[in-house]
């Protein structure tokens, strides 16, 4: 997009973030995504998720290309996305909040059996369901914006920086949550800033700086070679 009137108002550029990205993630696969701040992993999952506009190239799922859908018909088609702002309604309860995540579900059977496998994945959020979310801790909050992820039954789950702003003690719980997650045999695209961890419970990772990928392998590779040792380790 540009303008220009006189002088009057400023040019205007799309400047691309992302320049060349491919990766895939496999059925029952937990792949994560990891780099510095301003890398564009955020940025990244935005763009699969149809808030952040694609110039080039293709998204495809399941064979099929989809990067000029809507978010609802994305959703529709079972990839959720979990941002790291968590955007609870937060005067609303807990169980409200997390009947929001099943909006696209019309079977209300199955909303129940979701609702149940996330109280069972969170315990605490069903001795809290009726409180408002505004009355939880973070680390609450982000089991509440996991599940209402969850209540749509995804075929794939993308979590954006799930243990940004948490103490280490509920970090641990989140990121055992998604561990979990993996062992249910969900598909999960993970964003985390604790890198060490999210290596160690992802099946494979890629490095992304500046916009491009610059490594990819399983979590020892990764956390082994040279390259990952210098970005991350100043080593």
């Amino acid at each position: 997009m540009s303008g220009n009137t006189a002088g009057r108002y400023r040019v205007l550029d799309f400047l691309p973030v992302l320049h060349g990205v491919s990766l895939n993630v496999g059925p029952g696969e937990t792949v994560c995504v990891v780099g510095a701040n301003g890398a564009g992993k955020s940025t990244l999952l935005r763009a699969i998720m149809g808030a952040q506009r694609v110039f080039e190239g293709r998204i495809l799922f399941e064979g099929r290309e989809f990067q000029e859908l809507s978010t609802e018909k994305i959703v529709r088609m079972g990839i959720t996305y979990v941002p790291e702002e968590r955007m609870l309604f937060t005067p609303l309860s807990v169980e409200e909040n997390l009947l929001l995540g099943a909006y696209v579900l019309n079977d209300g059977k199955k909303i129940q059996k979701n609702l149940e496998f996330v109280y069972n994945l969170f315990p605490a959020l069903k001795e809290r369901r009726a409180q408002a979310a505004s009355t939880l801790s973070g680390g609450e909050q982000q089991m509440v914006a996991i599940g209402r992820g969850m209540m749509s039954g995804p075929r794939i789950l993308m979590l954006d920086e799930p243990s940004l702003g948490l103490a280490p003690l509920l970090v641990d719980e989140v990121l055992d949550a998604v561990r979990h997650l993996k062992q249910e045999g969900i598909t999960i695209l993970l964003v985390e800033q604790k890198v060490h961890e999210a290596l160690d419970l992802a099946d494979r990772g890629y490095v992304i700086q500046t916009g491009r990928i610059v490594a990819e392998g399983s979590g020892d590779e990764l956390l082994d070679s040279d390259m990952f040792r210098t970005a991350f380790l100043g080593i």
